[in-house]
Parts: structure tokens; C-alpha cells; sequence
């Protein structure tokens, strides 16, 4: 990487949901190196970021709640028989530039038009959808409830990010040889995301709110 490039940790999580099924696919990058897998419901680690026993306990995390999403997409489908495709795309991470700067994101697409995007300084969500909606709307009413969305998002991307990122150009891009952060949290908080507009999206979009 370019001594001038930021240094950065980006995870994208892909969800298509069609005909009451879900299919997920994911990855995360470290410094330009690839970091995380998500394949369906299979979660990979490619850096030895975490170790075994903590790594084991976020993969079934994880597993978990993809599977409880899957099964509220199949209950709303029986429910509203919704035949169209949707597909949701998350991508949050943080930078450091070398300057000291920092700069932390979290934007979401809903069928490849800007949807939601998080205001990581104030923990707030802010809609992008180009219209007035009921959808985003709603989404973004669910969102702002939880703190899994809202304060730990925010300590999340502004702090427990930006300190992993600190250790890691300490270190001049080496490994530090312990745990800084369980990063893959990111992509729990991106699951956590989905499910808790997950109503707004598939249940507005079929009927009433």
C-alpha cells in the first residue's frame, strides 16, 4: 500500500431475499488483506485476529442470528406472499490516515439505491432514500431504538475500530500478537442492522406497517 493510503478495516455483508429465501455473502479487509468470509451461513476467519475459543463463540453468534432472520423472512413470505427480490448490501469500517486523521462509516443500499446511512459522531441513522417512503421511514424508526444500532454501532466504528487500526500501524502492519478487538463484531452489528429493519422492508413493502 501506498504510504500515503489510509490504513483501513472495510466489512461488506450482502443479503437477497427472494421467494421467502435468504442468501448472505460478506467479507472484511484489513490493511488490503483479506480478514473475514461470510458464505451463506458460514463464517470464516482469515487472519488470526481472535483467538480459537472467542473465534468459536462469535462464528455461532453469528450463525445464530442469520438463521433467526431467515426464518422471520420465510414467516413473513407465508404471511404476505411476497414474490419480488430485494437485496440489501451493508458496508461499514473505519480509516486512519496518516496525517492522525480518522474517519468512520456505516452506509446501507436497498436494490442499488442509497437507503440508510449512520452519523457515526451523534450515533443517529439518516435517511438517503430519494423519496418519501413508509419503508425507510419505518427502518429507520427501528433502528434508532436499539443500542446494538445506535450507541454500540457508534463505539463500535469510533472507537473500538479506530484503536485496532492504531495497533495495527504501530506495529508497522504487523500482527501485535494479542487481541485488540473482536472485529468481526462488525459484522454481527451489520446482521443486527438487517433484522431490525427487516419488518420495515419485507412487511411494508407487502402490505401495511
Amino acid at each position: 500500500a501506498s504510504p500515503a493510503a489510509p490504513l483501513a478495516f472495510t466489512m461488506l455483508q450482502v443479503t437477497r431475499v427472494s421467494n421467502g429465501r435468504s442468501s448472505f455473502w460478506g467479507n472484511a479487509t484489513l490493511g488490503g488483506r483479506p480478514s473475514h468470509r461470510l458464505e451463506g451461513h458460514s463464517l470464516s476467519q482469515l487472519l488470526p485476529l481472535e483467538p480459537p475459543a472467542a473465534w468459536a463463540r462469535r462464528k455461532e453468534d453469528v450463525a445464530t442470528y442469520l438463521e433467526y432472520f431467515a426464518n422471520m423472512v420465510k414467516l413473513i413470505h407465508m404471511e404476505r406472499h411476497i414474490e419480488y427480490t430485494q437485496t440489501l448490501r451493508c458496508r461499514l469500517g473505519c480509516r486512519l490516515f496518516p496525517n492522525g486523521t480518522a474517519r468512520s462509516f456505516y452506509d446501507m443500499t436497498l436494490n442499488s439505491t442509497a437507503f440508510l446511512s449512520f452519523h457515526v459522531p451523534t450515533a443517529t441513522w439518516e435517511c438517503r432514500w430519494p423519496r418519501q417512503d413508509a419503508v425507510a421511514a419505518f427502518a429507520h424508526q427501528q433502528l434508532m431504538k436499539y443500542p446494538e444500532t445506535t450507541r454500540d454501532l457508534q463505539h463500535f466504528l469510533n472507537t473500538t475500530c479506530m484503536d485496532m487500526l492504531r495497533a495495527q500501524s504501530a506495529e508497522t502492519g504487523k500482527q501485535s500478537g494479542r487481541s485488540h478487538t473482536p472485529l468481526v463484531v462488525g459484522l454481527t452489528f451489520g446482521c443486527l442492522a438487517l433484522v431490525a429493519m427487516a419488518a420495515g422492508i419485507f412487511l411494508c413493502t407487502g402490505g401495511s406497517c
